[in-house]
């Protein structure tokens, strides 16, 4: 009696794969942020400045004015996360892997409140967020504003 193998070819196998991982990162998204000298909200913003994606997705931060940059805050990344940093005028991609509340500034700027957040999954404690932020100035007011938004 003749036995049949049931095991599948690996070309097959292998092309079933690679067909998961391409189409899991083309689900991921991506975010536009525009560095603003003059926004829905006011002078020296970000629009939006506060994003909700999920790990994997992206936020691009477009430099519509110049003179910003686009940095992450220190003490406002998640552990285990990092930390990011554009130069002036520099459109930067920034692809989000750990869950977590992210804060972002524009250096020259951030005094005048042009700060934002990025939340990944779930927001986790805003108020432990805002405590580790090094923020002065109108940047501080600012980032109560847009913690206070996830805790309603």
């Amino acid at each position: 009696m003749k036995r049949f193998s049931k095991r599948l070819p690996l070309v097959p196998v292998a092309a079933l794969a690679v067909a998961a991982i391409v189409s899991a990162s083309a689900a991921a998204e991506e975010v536009e942020v525009k560095m603003l000298n003059k926004g829905a909200a006011g002078m020296m913003v970000f629009e939006p400045s506060l994003v909700t994606i999920q790990p994997g997705d992206s936020v691009r931060f477009v430099p519509t004015d110049q003179g910003h940059n686009a940095q992450s805050i220190a003490g406002m990344v998640p552990e285990g996360a990092t930390s990011f940093e554009g130069k002036r005028d520099e459109e930067i991609v920034v692809t989000f892997e750990r869950e977590g509340i992210y804060g972002f500034e524009c250096k020259p700027h951030a005094g005048m409140g042009m700060v934002g957040v990025v939340v990944v999954g779930e927001a986790g404690d805003t108020a432990a967020a805002l405590e580790t932020a090094k923020l002065k100035g109108k940047g501080k007011k600012v980032m109560q504003g847009l913690l206070a938004q996830l805790s309603d």
